[in-house]
């Protein structure tokens, strides 16, 4: 297997991507491309004295900066490193793509060069939050937030697939993100989606709240690409906060010092848990092709991550059961 992986995307590149890379080819059974400026990344490598052969260069002219738009860039920057990724997997040369990079620009470089699923209108990027039990599956946190009802439909297809072959969970629950449970709650489009899903085969449990997706009582929950975005921050924000909140509290006196030494491996195990680099990455559902989109400042654990990732959505052919999902729900 052949992934791609954008060397020059994301806060900590190119040095968290190629150490993330090495990590991932001593312990995954796959060919790593690091995409990117071919000098830099040589100098990088170059540092990894016990870096597996398995990891490759392929040079890219230039990248997308974070302030800068998605489309401009990418119509622009032909040899952007995300630009190339796309190009390469186009021409079969790899299996997927791994980007910490700008998100809008990885989303318009995958959909405009390898286009969408047969059936699938819009992709959307689904992102794994820790609960008090199985994770929850968010769908979507950023790629559209311009949604129709059918797109929030699809989203629930795409995502009931992900959860069934990733997770490990048959019929897992689907719900839509709402300021309540009640059916009559929420935009029009939010309302019209509810119809279609309760019409479809998928296990809808109706509207969920923002609680609902960390308490784990739903698998599943979908919402348009803005508010999604705006959980996942917000979320992020919080657990940063709290942490920061606790560490200082925890050393105020030494009582309560002490009994932070004595808590640190439960202290640790929650970190762990909470630790967006555990999940590796998010991927990018509905496009003709694997791409998975990793937080911008991922570290090297995290981009080995998002690296397993794309292994395990290539190999249980998610894109696949998708457009058995589309067809099955057309019957």
């Amino acid at each position: 297997m052949r992934i791609a992986v954008d060397g020059m995307g994301g806060d900590n590149a190119p040095q968290a991507i190629v150490a993330g890379a090495v990590l991932a080819a001593k312990s995954i059974d796959c060919r790593i491309v690091l995409v990117g400026d071919q000098n830099l990344l040589r100098e990088e490598l170059a540092k990894h004295k016990d870096a597996p052969k398995s990891i490759s260069i392929h040079h890219a002219g230039s990248f997308v900066r974070m302030d800068e738009s998605a489309a401009i860039a990418i119509r622009k920057k032909k040899d952007a490193s995300v630009a190339i990724c796309a190009d390469m997997a186009k021409e079969g040369l790899v299996d997927a793509i791994v980007t910490a990079g700008h998100t809008g620009a990885a989303v318009v470089a995958t959909t405009l060069k390898l286009r969408l699923l047969e059936g699938i209108e819009r992709p959307g990027i689904g992102i794994l939050f820790p609960t008090l039990g199985t994770p929850t599956f968010l769908i979507d946190v950023g790629a559209n937030i311009d949604t129709k009802p059918i797109h929030l439909y699809q989203y629930a297809l795409m995502g009931d697939v992900y959860f069934r072959y990733i997770m490990k969970k048959n019929r897992p629950s689907v719900g839509i993100l709402n300021i309540g449970e009640e059916e009559t709650k929420g935009t029009d489009y939010v309302k019209e989606a509810h119809q279609l899903l309760n019409k479809s085969r998928l296990h809808f449990l109706g509207n969920v709240e923002g609680r609902d997706i960390f308490n784990g009582t739903v698998d599943i929950v979908i919402c348009d690409g803005f508010v999604g975005n705006v959980v996942l921050k917000v979320a992020e924000s919080i657990a940063d906060v709290v942490g920061k909140l606790l560490k200082d509290q925890l050393k105020k006196n030494p009582m309560t010092m002490l009994g932070a030494l004595l808590a640190k491996p439960a202290f640790d195990a929650l970190r762990r848990e909470v630790d967006y680099s555990e999940y590796g990455g998010a991927p990018l559902l509905g496009i003709n092709g694997n791409c998975i989109i990793s937080h911008g400042s991922s570290d090297a654990r995290a981009i080995k991550n998002a690296i397993r990732v794309a292994t395990e959505f290539v190999q249980h052919e998610i894109n696949q059961h998708i457009l058995e999902a589309m067809r099955d729900s057309k019957e």
